[in-house]
């Protein structure tokens, strides 16, 4: 007896430990199997004084009656899958008739508090189906990305969601995104995370850093074309809409618009044409999009009026001929000039992390959701890398991204900068690499950069 109670109080004291030290193995050892059973065994009981039951249908009351039986109690949601994660757990539910996706999203919180869980949120997979995940811990705290992800081309994992799903930046679905955050508030890192996973893809990528290129000339050598003053970056545009010109006509080329060619074959966007054919996808980061704004001249007004255009085109025609926009901020709003709302407009991804007032948070989620705009602006100063991702359909989630040194992407980059293609187009704008025992020189449109 005496043995047992010494190895309870150990086991006891090791889970303690773990929960307050490793949560994730805590999770893995002790909570996964104790949270399944809390759930299981309080189901019922939980769904009732959640208000998610629905009376018992008129024929099992009649059947109750002429049988003379007691009353059926109301029945809860169907519980159609049950799965345990590595962060939580996950449950597919049926609802019955009469209830709402809705209901189930208004009582997370309640669900959360009832089964002793860190976190709740559900979505709708189909009609009368509704998904709820559970999380055991804060994933959000100490970010570790998942061993096996789902990879496709022009899709990235950048970051974690709160529900300890991977939350992925895909090119195909949403081209074109905008990211703000004041300064220290992780902006940067996120940029890396996405340079890290696009390093490694067949995909060209176009770098403007009006910093003199502090953030992306490091990861040069996986970069085909880069500018770090307006004047080099306004150039650049004009290059790309070029480009982009050209790709349409080699589109137009190669529709195939015959009677004898099917309708899913007609060419439409580069992901159309045949492999051999296809022209590189193009993926553009503006690191600091207020300093290609403004100005202080009438000569400045001119090339900022230039670069905004060709934002704008690049924009509104540049997702069929492969070229994507990342835009990089720490405002975006009409006090930067003609234009910019007509650019926001056409940015369908938006990534907020901590602002520094209401306004920079609606400029990202004013026209999407009053609720991301609460959440962008709860963002603590000391969860560097937190932010709020959403899109034009009015969802958003809280994600964060796993710390990325600037060393560690500068590892990748190097690593596989023979995947970095060659564009004629850009080649007056593609950075020299050269030893590292000359005098550094400006990253210009004609100047060398140093390794």
């Amino acid at each position: 007896m005496a043995t047992f109670t010494v190895a309870l109080v150990l086991v006891v004291a090791a889970a303690g430990l773990l929960r307050w030290r490793r949560p994730a193995w805590y999770w893995l050892t002790f909570g996964v199997t104790l949270a399944s059973l809390r759930v299981l065994i309080r189901y019922a009981s939980v769904m009732d004084a959640c208000g998610l039951t629905v009376p018992p249908s008129r024929w099992r009351l009649a059947l109750a009656r002429v049988t003379n039986r007691p009353m059926p109690d109301p029945r809860p949601p169907r519980i159609l899958r049950f799965r345990p994660t590595r962060t939580g757990l996950v449950l597919r539910l049926g609802l019955r008739p009469g209830q709402d996706a809705f209901d189930v999203a208004a009582a997370s919180d309640r669900l959360r508090h009832s089964f002793s869980m860190y976190g709740v949120t559900s979505r709708e997979v189909r009609s009368g189906v509704v998904e709820v995940r559970m999380t055991g811990y804060d994933v959000l705290k100490r970010v570790q990305m998942p061993a096996k992800v789902d990879t496709r081309p022009m899709r990235v994992p950048v970051a974690l969601r709160e529900d300890g799903s991977v939350h992925y930046r895909d090119y195909r679905a949403v081209p074109h995104a905008l990211t703000l955050g004041a300064t220290e508030s992780g902006k940067s890192v996120y940029q890396r995370n996405l340079v890290a996973g696009l390093a490694p893809m067949d995909v060209a990528l176009v770098g403007i850093d009006c910093k003199q290129g502090v953030e992306l000339f490091p990861l040069a050598r996986r970069f085909s074309a880069l500018a770090d003053n307006p004047d080099a970056a306004a150039d650049l545009l004009d290059a790309l809409v070029s480009r982009m010109e050209g790709v349409y006509q080699l589109i137009r080329a190669e529709q195939r618009i015959t009677a004898a060619v099917p309708d899913a074959d007609i060419a439409a966007d580069i992901w159309d044409l045949p492999d051999h054919l296809r022209p590189v996808p193009v993926v553009v980061l503006v690191d600091e999009v207020a300093e290609l704004a403004l100005f202080a001249s009438k000569d400045e007004e001119k090339r900022r009026d230039r670069i905004i255009t060709a934002l704008v085109r690049l924009a509104q025609l540049g997702r069929a001929a492969g070229i994507y926009l990342e835009i990089c901020g720490q405002r975006f709003g009409s006090e930067l000039g003609k234009g910019i709302t007509m650019l926001r407009a056409q940015l369908t991804g938006r990534t907020a992390h901590r602002v520094n007032d209401e306004t920079s948070a609606n400029m990202a989620f004013g026209d999407i959701s009053p609720d991301a705009v609460l959440a962008a602006i709860q963002i603590p100063a000391e969860l560097r890398g937190l932010a709020i991702a959403g899109d034009s359909t009015g969802g958003w989630h809280r994600i964060r991204a796993p710390h990325t040194s600037l060393r560690q992407a500068v590892n990748l980059c190097n690593r596989h900068a023979d995947r970095t293609p060659d564009l004629s187009e850009l080649a007056p704008f593609k950075p020299e690499l050269t030893s590292s025992s000359e005098a550094p020189v400006p990253l210009a449109k004609t100047a060398p950069v140093t390794a």
